[in-house]
């Protein structure tokens, strides 16, 4: 049976994998839609080799260049973020895999929940953001979630070993950073080379930089509660360097059960689409010979506060973590271009949160407003700090 697919994000780390994967699991896995932000160069490339029946470029400046590398083509081709929306929710489609960065691109994945697809969710944003309505809708249309984050991916292969009810604990591992081990007073001031040099992963600036925070295990804390419907008190971090442990499940009887693999996210996509089978993948094999030795520690989240705040966020629901990503995403633009220091990025979360009045079982609209209430509150804060 041809499983079709539609790819938010095509021309990203995610999408361009996921590619690699489609084509090479064959003729069983057809793209029905592609859509990018700003690279229309990258994303014609995809729709020449492709075909799909439906092509977007969110940045509407982007849309003459698009219809111009492509030509005459039977693919359809819309601009905006209204294209977004039809593309996860077309007929054609069974599986949406949703890899846009950031908030952009909810009102399409809440689109394709309401559909009853598949979603393959890659980017941590919609469960971060909107986890309770998403599951919500999800529930009562049929719509199945499936992580492509490689740590949810690798608790959700885990969790196939035992019911939900039988579990203990979820362990999301994480790989420290490149501040691992660091003091509060040496990281403070790290410069934007230092907080981009990732000992493991070769991933986007954001990602990167929220790796160095640890506000991607925050996230990931947030997510995980959603996906796996689990208090957060059950859910708990280890820092592991080797990044081979991607995650673990800990049942009732004190069986840990580890999915490890090589650092290459063409795996848990894969598992994605082929769910609930396995078949033969591009990823790349695990040696643990080669490995030698596997460590695990506690992270300290004195240093590491973005992680704490994870927690209590988490344990607040409503619109908070709307206002804590938002916050975040404002922050670290900030730091990438140089108008705030390391440091800076954690006060200013602290900053909105504060500042922030929650809304519980919050509406779209709501949690829109919360995110776009976040953004205007950091440069509030950035603002007091020059004049």
């Amino acid at each position: 049976m041809t499983k079709r697919i539609a790819i938010l994000g095509s021309t990203g780390s995610i999408g361009t994998n996921a590619l690699k994967v489609i084509d090479a699991l064959g003729a069983e896995y057809k793209v029905i839609a592609l859509t990018a932000h700003n690279n229309a160069e990258l994303l014609a490339e995809q729709v020449r080799k492709f075909k799909p029946k439906i092509a977007v470029i969110t940045n509407p400046e982007k849309l003459n260049t698009l219809k111009k590398l492509l030509g005459p083509v039977k693919t359809e081709i819309y601009g905006g973020d209204k294209g977004l929306s039809i593309a996860a929710s077309s007929e054609d489609v069974d599986i949406v895999i949703a890899a846009v960065v950031g908030a952009a691109g909810l009102e399409a994945i809440l689109s394709a929940a309401k559909a009853g697809k598949i979603l393959a969710i890659a980017n941590k944003e919609p469960l971060v953001i909107a986890g309770e309505l998403l599951t919500k809708i999800a529930k009562q249309s049929g719509a199945k979630i499936l992580p492509v984050d490689s740590e949810h991916s690798a608790v959700f292969q885990a969790m196939q070993s035992g019911n939900a009810d039988e579990v203990n604990r979820i362990i999301l591992t994480a790989s420290g950073g490149p501040f691992r081990g660091a003091t509060a007073e040496q990281i403070q001031n790290a410069t934007i080379e230092q907080a981009l040099a990732h000992p493991t992963w070769n991933m986007g600036k954001k990602i990167t930089i929220d790796s160095a925070t640890m506000m991607n295990k925050a996230l990931e804390i947030i997510e995980a509660k959603w996906l796996f419907d689990v208090p957060v008190e059950k859910i708990e971090v280890l820092v592991h360097p080797e990044s081979i442990v991607h995650s673990m499940v800990e049942f009732v009887d004190g069986s840990i059960i580890a999915q490890m693999s090589e650092p290459d996210m063409c795996l848990p996509i894969q598992y994605a689409l082929t769910f609930p089978k396995r078949v033969k993948g591009i990823a790349n094999r695990l040696r643990l010979e080669e490995i030698g030795s596997l460590t695990f520690e506690k992270p300290d989240m004195e240093v590491f506060k973005a992680l704490k705040i994870g927690y209590e966020v988490s344990k607040t629901g409503g619109t908070a973590a709307a206002v804590f990503n938002a916050a975040n995403e404002a922050a670290v633009k900030e730091f990438l271009e140089g108008k705030i220091k390391f440091v800076n990025i954690v006060e200013i979360i602290e900053y909105c949160l504060a500042k922030h009045k929650v809304k519980t079982e919050a509406t779209l609209e709501e949690l829109i407003l919360a995110d776009n209430w976040a953004r205007n509150e950091a440069k509030e804060w950035l603002m007091s700090k020059t004049v």
